[in-house]
């Protein structure tokens, strides 16, 4: 590819001078994603030619994407990005280049997430900590980075995509505040497949509409002097620092890479942050939390796959994947039987006491692709057994105030279960109501719960 490109600035006229861009080389970011020993040696050749004759063109890229999407911390995306800059540095100057050619031969490049606060300060840091290698190699003054911003693909979800729209935007906006050279902004129907000429329009023009009518471009770190991004950028600097420390002690990335420690590593990381999720204290607009599941699927043509058939390298992960096994398995049931898993909403008493548990409990089922029945609007122990049977559910779940609780919740439950309810669930703080099998709350395992709930539907 890059001698095409370099074939095509010729035939084009355009001068060696003229010529600007990065030729995209990243054998240590091949061997993260796949697996394969990187040969750094290609690599070095394209950037001592660059060097020589393509003064505008960089040659290798420093990429933190296969550690993000593997699910690294910002933290973690930074150390060993900034491992991986000093594996190239030491490659290129033992090949006889300068450090100062060889800082100008690199780009790096960052994930951008919704978090547009933590982005801000990931590109600010990351400057921050390059700019320490290039002082401790002898030379301060091309301590500079060019820095490319990608949207994050971990954070893209494949139900309720549009929402992922509002998701690049933010992390544009981050990306562009913590002073990114450039942007790619992933279509929202990414995770989807190939995306459509309005997917990509969109994408196309986000960074745009940011540029000129926020104008993001004319203000040089907007964010500085602000306590709450400086404080952020330290811990982050600190963070990052520390665990490149922790990786040159292992003998620099390709080690770290292949004795497992980064993989590991990460992989702890992602299993913490998996349980946040689970949890919904880290919510997914559209899938953890206000999911739609009666929505009509976007369907897209299937993407290929660069990375298919390699034999190893490190996992990619998504934000929603938890949630979308379990819609998944509401999708196939609908497909099998021609309706979704359902459960009951038994709500007791006036609208007043239950709306507030009943709106939680709709939101935490249809998160698993099960359908909340709510009719009628409230029961009683004379009544609900009627309405679970008319509603073709063999799940409830009660929804009302503790002091109604208190009240019903004891004969409710056992009128359910007469009715051949295989499982009752309570909203609310845990309690000891005789009939009740479980509780669901504020901060419970919603993944666990969802998958108990359709495997005793008998959902496969």
């Amino acid at each position: 590819a890059a001698t095409e490109l370099l074939r095509l600035y010729e035939e084009r006229g355009v001068a060696r001078t003229e010529a600007r861009g990065t030729l995209g080389a990243d054998p240590l970011g091949h061997e993260a994603r796949t697996g394969v020993e990187a040969d750094l040696a290609p690599a070095v050749r394209w950037a001592q030619r660059c060097d020589a004759e393509y003064p505008g063109l960089r040659a290798i890229v420093v990429d933190g994407l296969p550690y993000h999407e593997a699910g690294g911390s910002a933290g973690e995306e930074l150390g060993l990005a900034l491992a991986t800059g000093v594996a190239y540095l030491r490659a290129l100057t033992a090949a006889g280049m300068s450090v100062e050619a060889a800082c100008g031969q690199l780009e790096f490049r960052y994930a951008a997430t919704a978090d547009q606060f933590l982005t801000i300060a990931k590109l600010r840091a990351a400057r921050r900590l390059w700019a320490r290698v290039a002082e401790a190699s002898g030379a301060p003054a091309a301590g500079a980075q060019r820095q490319h911003a990608v949207t994050s693909p971990v954070m893209m979800t494949r139900r309720d995509p549009w929402v992922n729209m509002l998701r690049t935007t933010l992390a544009t906006l981050g990306a562009g505040v913590g002073g990114a050279d450039s942007v790619t902004v992933l279509p929202f129907d990414h995770a989807l497949g190939l995306p459509d000429a309005f997917a990509r329009r969109i994408a196309r023009n986000t960074s745009t509409i940011l540029m000129e009518e926020s104008h993001l471009a004319r203000v040089i770190d907007p964010a500085g002097g602000s306590w709450y991004v400086e404080r952020l950028t330290d811990e982050l600097a600190a963070a990052a620092w520390a665990f490149f420390q922790e990786t040159e002690r292992e003998g620099g990335l390709p080690a770290a890479l292949r004795s497992g420690t980064v993989a590991e590593r990460l992989a702890a990381t992602w299993a913490a942050r998996s349980a946040k999720l689970a949890r919904r204290k880290e919510p997914i607009t559209g899938v953890s939390e206000f999911p739609m599941p009666g929505e009509r699927p976007v369907e897209r043509e299937p993407a290929p796959d660069a990375y298919a058939g390699a034999p190893g390298g490190l996992p990619r992960v998504r934000r929603d994947e938890a949630f979308e096994a379990l819609r998944a398995r509401s999708d196939a049931h609908l497909a099998e039987t021609g309706s979704r898993p359902k459960v009951f909403v038994a709500a007791l008493g006036p609208a007043a006491a239950h709306t507030a548990r009943v709106s939680f409990a709709v939101n935490l089922f249809g998160a698993g692709g099960i359908e909340a029945v709510h009719d009628p609007v409230s029961v009683d122990a004379d009544t609900a057994a009627g309405a679970l049977t008319a509603s073709g559910a063999s799940v409830a779940v009660l929804c009302s105030s503790d002091a109604l609780y208190a009240e019903q919740a004891e004969q409710v439950a056992g009128a359910l279960k007469s009715a051949g309810a295989v499982q009752v669930f309570l909203a609310g703080r845990p309690g000891e109501y005789a009939g009740v099998d479980a509780h669901v709350f504020a901060g419970c395992d919603a993944v666990a719960v969802l998958t108990s709930v359709l495997d005793r539907m008998g959902v496969a």
